[in-house]
Formats: C-alpha cells, structure tokens, sequence
C-alpha cells in the first residue's frame, strides 16, 4: 500500500473513490463540495434517513453524476454534532469510524481512494499528540490490521486486494509532521503484522530454531540491526541452567536469541527480553488437552520483541535497542524436568521447580541476567506468563509490573496514546514469601493466591539491578476460542511508542 498525504481541495482531486464524512445531519465541508456538485443528492440522504446518525454508518454512492473527479463517494457519518463546537469527534468514536472505513476499504475493488478529513477534531487529543497526525496515522494502522492475511492459508481462500494508494487530506496539518506520521503508523503496522503472522504459526514451524533464523533474516533486511543466537552448548557454558530445564524434554532445541538495533549510538540501550516457549505443553505438569493447540501463542512475548524490532528499524527510528528471545519449546518426556527438582540460574540463584507449567519465569530470568552484559538503560520483559492476570484484567489490558515509578508511568501513558493500554498491578515485598523453598533460594511458583503477581515477584528477583518493567500479556496477545482466534500484535503499539518518546 502506498499511502500520501495532500491537502487539495476534493472538487480539484481526482480520485476513483472519495471518502467524506457527515455528523448528524450536517455535512462536513469536502461533502458539502460535493452535494453541491451532485445536486443535493448528498443532504437528500441524510433528510431522508437513508443514511442513519450512528457513528460508522456509512453509505456508497458509485458514478457519480455532475462530476469527472470521482467515480464513487463513500459518505461516513461521525455520529451526533456536539452542541458546542462543530467537527469534533470523541477519540472512541473516532477510532470507531476509522476502523469501519479500513475495512470497508481493504475489501473494495478498486485501486485508489482519498479521504478527506477537512478540520475535524478529536476532543482529549490536544495534548497527547497532534490531532492532524493522529487521525492520519490511526487509519494506516487500521488499514494496515485489516490487510492481514496469514501466509499458510490456500491461496484460492484469500482475499484479493484491490486497493494500492491511499491519500489522506486534512486541512491545516504541518506536512512534514503529517508524512514522518504516515511513514511510521506503516512501518508500525508492518510490525504488528509481523508478530501476529509469528504467533499464528504452528508449532511444527514455528520452533526456537526458526526464530533464530527469522533474527537472522531480519539483520540481512536492515543494515542497523544485527542479530545472533546462543546455541544450548553456549548457554551450558553460562550457566544457564533454569533456561535450559525448559527444553531439556523436547526433541526441539533451545536458541537465546539477540538482535540489536542501533539507530542511534547511545552506550546505554533499552532492552527489551521476550517469552519465546513455541508450545507450552505445561511438561510433566501436563495441561488439560481441550484448547492446548493454543499454547502455540506462548510466544506471543517474542513475537512481539520481533515485531517492536522491525518496526523500530522500518522507520528508521533514531533509538537504541536490544531484543533478547528466549526461545524454547517445553515438553513431556524421560529427559524433561520433574516437579521438585533445583536448578541453578545463570544468577547463581537456585530454584526449585515446584510445578514445570510455571516455565516462562524460568526462560525469562536466565535471559534477564543475560541482559545485564548491556547495561540497559532501561529492561522490560513481554510474556504470555500467567492466566491469573486474565482473571484480574481479562483480554483489555496486559498487566504492568515495575521496580521504578517513572518507568511504570512511562508505559502507561505510551499504551495511552498508542490505545494499547496497560494497567499496573503491585509489586509489594509481602508477595515474596509465597516463593519460600525448604530446598533452594525459591520455589517457581508460589500458590493460587495472586499468581500473576508472584510471577512478577520471581522475576524481580533477577532484576534488582536495574530499572525494569514486566509485562503480562496473556489476556491481551491473543484471542481464543473458535471464531475470533489469533494473535493480536499487541504490545507492539505500546512498546514502540514508548521508546520512540523516551
């Protein structure tokens, strides 16, 4: 897709679709451009209730009479005019009505459109980024989601696209700041897209090896970022213990995998370390067999590591960062870890490995030690960790956990303005006890009462030595069931927002 911006008038564009809007019963003014050159057939509508007040509703209008420019019109309408101020538009309608024309465009037929936002305004956007840029750059990502098509599907069952460029004019934006917008809700779209095709894979495909490769195949696309993997001698050989008794059951080697961007060259970079499990069979602790084939997304964390790092490098991004993986698959079998078996952590902590379910923690942390060698700025770890936080906040929100405030405060506002939103749970000391072992430094699980938060508290153990946040996305990367199953690419919004404003 090829996406431009412009602010010509819509009676000089010349365009096979032109999309304009309406709020209750009053046109917005490139609608009222062309009603007038099609006879009123545009408020005839509305008086005649042929298109609804709802916001989203819409209605197309093809060969258009009285007019060369536009061989179809879409009319979409906002929803009801404020009192007060006319052409503004609350931010959850707003992104309601960009998310039906995404994807009443990514389904037409032809080959290009230009929407024409005219002034309209987005009422709590004023100070949380520029309201111009903000509807422009929140239709790319829409487009950009509702394009997706997962790559294993035969080809006769997917959608052909017909539209190839999208212009976006509105009135009075800063051109510059318009098109840097445009070019990274794209390059952020791409990202998304790229961790949902990762998590969506199967197991058979998607291992710890073929992440490794796909790093690999990421470093040849973009010169500032490069990539390498630690094989299981490697990690032997660092001591990292609490990694490996994950894969020790499985057929499927473990990769660490690195990858850093360094379009900026800064000492100190933003770290980010992803749960990379390919399929969580929960070990010896073995889960119940209805929905397992969706411990596919145990991943998801790295995805979405994978997904940040591309787009990141997509739009050039003028930051510094690290992605570590930790990427292992977790098993049944005569080689795999037993509940109540003590390992030693690349940390020199001991665990004892009450229940092998409880396996992210155990890749994290020896990742999250690894991590150290960069003295990262800032350390932040994505994981499909527990079901108890989707009991606490359901599919909305991922959990937030964090040793510093300011970093804690730094990732909500960036989950804010990206509406990838997180919420933050507690991190108190009193939650440490749960992790009491009789035979080593701490248990890896630490009982029903408050599992997500004594996730967390585990990981905070490997962490004290730096400013770190941990996110839990198992309710928010992905979707379950039957009808709406699939990866979500969520955080990636949250995650390069942030780093692209700290």
């Amino acid at each position: 897709m090829i996406y431009s911006s412009s602010s010509v008038d819509v009676s000089k564009q010349k365009t096979q679709c032109a999309v304009v809007f309406c709020q209750g019963d009053t046109l917005l003014p490139s609608a009222g451009e062309i009603d007038k050159a099609c006879s009123g057939l545009l408020s005839a509508l509305l008086k005649s209730k042929d298109l609804g007040a709802k916001e989203a509703e819409h209605v197309w209008l093809p060969l258009m009479p009285g007019s060369q420019n536009w061989e179809r019109v879409l009319l979409i309408q906002l929803g009801k005019r404020p009192a007060k101020k006319s052409r503004q538009i609350a931010e959850n309608s707003a992104t309601k009505v960009l998310n039906k024309l995404a994807k009443l465009l990514n389904a037409a037929k032809f080959k290009d459109a230009a929407v024409f936002f005219d002034d309209l305004e987005v009422a709590g956007r004023e100070d949380l980024t520029r309201e111009r840029e903000w509807l422009a750059s929140t239709l790319v990502q829409k487009m950009s989601f509702h394009s997706y098509q997962f790559s294993l599907k035969q080809a006769k069952e997917k959608k052909q696209a017909g539209l190839k460029k999208l212009l976006i004019n509105l009135s009075g934006a800063n051109k510059a700041g318009l098109n840097k917008a445009i070019k990274q809700a794209a390059a952020l779209g791409e990202g998304i897209n790229y961790t949902r095709e990762l998590g969506n894979l199967p197991a058979n495909i998607c291992t710890p090896v073929y992440l490794a490769d796909q790093a690999r195949d990421l470093a040849k696309q973009y010169s500032a970022l490069s990539a390498k993997s630690l094989t299981e001698k490697q990690m032997e050989k660092l001591g990292m213990h609490s990694l490996l008794s994950v894969s020790r059951g499985s057929d499927e080697e473990a990769r660490l995998i690195i990858m850093e961007y360094k379009g900026a060259d800064t000492k100190q970079p933003h770290v980010l370390v992803g749960k990379g499990i390919t399929f969580d069979t929960g070990g010896i602790s073995l889960k119940p067999s209805p929905a397992m084939d969706e411990m596919k997304y145990d991943m998801c964390g790295a995805a979405s590591v994978f997904g940040t790092i591309k787009a990141l490098a997509e739009m050039e991004a003028k930051v510094h960062v690290v992605g570590i993986v930790a990427a292992a698959e977790n098993m049944p079998s005569g080689r795999a870890t037993k509940p109540g078996d003590v390992v030693t952590s690349m940390s020199g902590q001991t665990i004892e490995i009450l229940n092998t379910d409880a396996e992210g923690r155990l890749v994290l942390c020896d990742a999250l030690t690894y991590a150290e060698r960069y003295k990262p700025r800032t350390l932040v770890d994505i994981a499909t960790l527990t079901g108890a936080i989707i009991i606490a906040l359901g599919h909305h929100a991922s959990g937030l956990y964090a040793n510093d405030q300011k970093l804690a405060n730094a990732l909500l506002e960036a989950g804010e303005r990206a509406n990838d939103r997180a919420w933050q749970m507690p991190l108190w000391d009193d939650y440490q006890k749960q992790l009491d072992s009789n035979f080593a430094d701490m248990a890896n699980i630490g009982g029903r009462t408050g599992g997500s938060i004594t996730a967390a508290s585990f990981l905070a153990r490997f962490t004290k030595k730096h400013r770190w946040a941990h996110l839990d996305v198992a309710g928010s990367a992905f979707h379950g069931g039957t009808t709406s199953k699939g990866a979500t690419g969520r955080p990636v919004g949250l995650l390069v927002d942030y780093l692209l404003n700290n």
